[in-house]
């Protein structure tokens, strides 16, 4: 199910190609307040260290952080910044979701929240599995010799 990259993106979780091998990809909707929504169009999120939990049949995005909206007054117009987030899909794409996570012992992380063609915002998602710090540096190093490859033709 792996869609092209998103072109308004709000938020990129950079660190999750570092941290994960990224298996498959998924968007989600999400259910977000006004003010979340308006604070993301600032660019006021983060996705580092957000993960998401699959339970009971649904999806929720927690430890993600949307910056409280700065035009939003204090307390009750506003939002609370790292409140769980509901993410909606389609129930047997949340079903396939949870036996990856049981069967095969993977993580469900976020990669990027974006506005789509519409002004709607998704959750870009992927079932990921944890690199090991040798991985993390081999990946490293290949990106190294890649760019250094580049370089080389380029002259």
């Amino acid at each position: 199910m792996s869609k092209e990259p998103p072109k308004s993106e709000l938020v990129s979780n950079r660190k999750a190609g570092h941290d994960y091998e990224i298996l498959e990809t998924f968007e989600a909707g999400i259910m977000l307040l006004g003010s979340e929504i308006k604070s993301l169009r600032n660019h006021g999120g983060s996705l580092q260290d957000a993960y998401v939990d699959v339970r009971r049949g649904d999806l929720t995005l927690l430890n993600c952080s949307i910056a409280p909206y700065s035009h939003g007054g204090t307390g009750v117009f506003n939002h609370e910044e790292r409140r769980p987030r509901k993410l909606l899909m389609h129930k047997r794409e949340i079903e396939q979701l949870r036996r990856m996570v049981q069967e095969k012992g993977l993580a469900v992380i976020p990669l990027s929240i974006y506005l789509n063609k519409k002004g709607i915002a998704k959750v870009r998602i992927a079932a990921a599995k944890g690199k090991k710090a040798h991985d993390k540096r081999a990946s490293l190093k290949e990106k190294q010799d890649e760019r250094a490859m580049r370089r080389g033709l380029d002259e």
